[in-house]
């Protein structure tokens, strides 16, 4: 039996909540891989939010893909791992992009006394950079397990 995951079931698995890892390439060093807060809606793209003047916005502002990995913690494992093209890297909007994502981690109240404290040091220098999925590498261990 194959332990890789249907379409269906590797997206669903992707638009859960879960914390990603993202790798960007770094030119003469080993990629930058790093957790990080993020969206997806299957059939749609990875969405993630970071500082412009970060080191991991500055690789991506670079790039032209990255990878992303998210897992579960405990058995059985899962894990979808995606690779794919920059899509799109835009301004983030506070109400549209940085207050949903606060929200999907933190619940309502506790995002949205993330995004208030936290509004005039990101003010104009989060972007959202869009991924669309082209690779996708999957394994779900409770397609093995006989229970």
């Amino acid at each position: 039996m194959s332990l890789r995951m249907t379409k269906t079931e590797r997206e669903a698995f992707l638009a859960d909540l879960h914390v990603g890892i993202i790798s960007i390439a770094e030119e003469g060093r080993g990629p930058l891989t790093v957790p990080i807060w993020y969206s997806y809606q299957p059939g749609g793209e990875v969405r993630i939010i970071t500082e412009k003047a970060s080191r991991k916005g500055q690789l991506l502002e670079r790039a032209s893909r990255f990878s992303f990995c998210v897992q579960t913690e405990s058995p059985p494992y899962k894990y979808v791992s995606v690779e794919g093209p920059i899509a799109g890297m835009e301004t983030a909007d506070v109400e549209r992009d940085s207050r949903p994502m606060a929200r999907r981690y933190l619940g309502d109240e506790i995002g949205d006394q993330y995004i208030e404290a936290t509004r005039s040091e990101r003010q104009g220098q989060s972007v959202l950079i869009r991924m669309k999925p082209e690779r996708w590498l999957t394994v779900d261990y409770a397609k093995e397990m006989p229970f």
